[in-house]
């Protein structure tokens, strides 16, 4: 999986770059088909701001994490986008199953016309 790091206000590292790395490793390895992550980091107003973008399974899929201290905003980000893939996930798996087809109850009018009340 590829990810692309920018930083808005913020120096990206080789540190930051590593972490990011790291909480993401978990993600590649359950979702394998999820090609690349786009993800900036923004430090506006002493907050860090990390929003995550990505497409999976032909939807667009983006989370969002804020905090004071920019770990934490990424760890925030990174949980919240485990969060929404399994999700789109499990909708993917439950449209794979079957479907009961739903019968209607016969109605009163339906059982007294066959009834012969003569």
């Amino acid at each position: 999986m590829k990810i692309n790091i920018s930083g808005h206000h913020v120096d990206v590292t080789d540190s930051i770059k590593e972490h990011v790395e790291e909480k993401f490793a978990k993600i590649a390895t359950h979702f394998p088909t999820l090609i690349s992550l786009d993800i900036i980091i923004s430090k506006e107003h002493g907050q860090f701001d990390v929003e995550i973008r990505t497409n999976y399974e032909g939807t667009s899929i983006a989370a969002k994490g804020n905090d004071s201290v920019m770990y934490p905003a990424i760890a925030s980000a990174a949980k919240k986008l485990d969060t929404v893939l399994k999700h789109r996930k499990g909708q993917l798996k439950a449209d794979l199953h079957e479907k009961p087809d739903l019968t209607e109850p016969e109605t009163a009018d339906e059982t007294e016309q066959e009834m012969n009340l003569n």
